[in-house]
């Protein structure tokens, strides 16, 4: 059973609802979206007695402003942020009540891009494929928050957790440093790339979304009879593709589950929150793996 339990007063520049995505639906077209920052994600609902999987909203950049309909726990977490409960600063990283009639305020992040807003009882909006994840590439799950939406909240209430047993996650310092395994298509590039793409200066684009880190650096060339492109293949979350114009695109969440462009290498899931979390202009170093460094092929 869920009731409204917030009315938006402020959407922010790209608040969506998250929880860990649609996996499985990819032979279908589908990506798997959900949250791009998950440790985060996860904290926030840990800190309110949610199943770890519980929708809650992701914020990107300004944050939000929310009326609570009735008493609610919420805790915000993902990139530091002011908060206030009416208006009265509130905690980060931290469980916080919120009483009835009162607007949360989530604020613009200090450091970072996003935020995440759990509340006791999760999102109640409806789910599609199993998932209450909004995907901006497919349009499947709820659209993004509106001034004047209502938000469903499911019924537990949940009893918090005490600040001590977590430690608070936070974004990257100001240099994003990338793992990366090689291949499959690094053969496609010519003699030199993978070095070219390591130790080149590059930098988070402005450009860069849910679907994507787009990079601004050094153009990847391609090999002697590479001009033109692969039958479409299976894409996956961190795999670094390289369009035309020779910049490396990091997919994430939200990217499609196929591609022709060819792809240098792939960066470990566990490396693509701090992606996330890194904002236009923030360095970028690749590191190939050393376990998985090989020969072009």
């Amino acid at each position: 059973m869920s009731v409204v339990g917030f009315v938006v007063v402020r959407a922010g520049a790209l608040t969506t609802v998250q929880d860990l995505g649609r996996a499985g639906y990819a032979h279908l077209g589908v990506p798997r979206s959900g949250a791009l920052d998950v440790p985060a994600y996860r904290l926030a609902n840990r800190l309110v007695g949610n199943t770890e999987g519980a929708a809650a909203l992701e914020t990107t950049v300004n944050g939000c402003a929310l009326r609570a309909v009735r008493p609610l726990l919420v805790a915000v977490t993902g990139a530091p942020c002011p908060v206030r409960v009416g208006g009265r600063p509130a905690a980060w990283g931290a469980p916080v009540r919120v009483p009835g009639g009162a607007v949360l305020e989530v604020g613009a992040a200090t450091a970072g891009l996003r935020s995440y807003v759990a509340v006791a009882g999760g999102l109640a909006v409806e789910p599609v494929l199993g998932s209450r994840s909004a995907d901006l590439l497919s349009g499947l799950g709820p659209a993004p928050l509106a001034d004047g939406a209502e938000l469903p909240v499911g019924s537990g209430r949940g009893a918090g957790w005490a600040v001590a047993d977590v430690l608070p996650y936070g974004p990257a310092g100001g240099e994003l440093v990338l793992p990366l395994v090689p291949g499959p298509r690094d053969g496609w590039f010519a003699p030199g790339a993978l070095t070219a793409l390591v130790t080149g200066e590059y930098a988070v684009s402005p450009a860069s979304n849910r679907i994507g880190l787009r990079t601004v650096g050094p153009a990847l060339e391609r090999a002697a009879g590479r001009d033109g492109e692969l039958p479409s293949e299976p894409m996956v979350p961190g795999a670094v593709q390289v369009p035309p114009d020779g910049r490396p695109v990091v997919f994430l969440a939200d990217h499609p589950t196929t591609g022709g462009y060819p792809v240098i290498g792939v960066v470990p899931e566990e490396s693509l929150p701090a992606a996330a979390q890194s904002v236009p202009g923030s360095r970028i170093r690749f590191v190939v793996l050393r376990s998985a460094a090989r020969p072009a092929g």
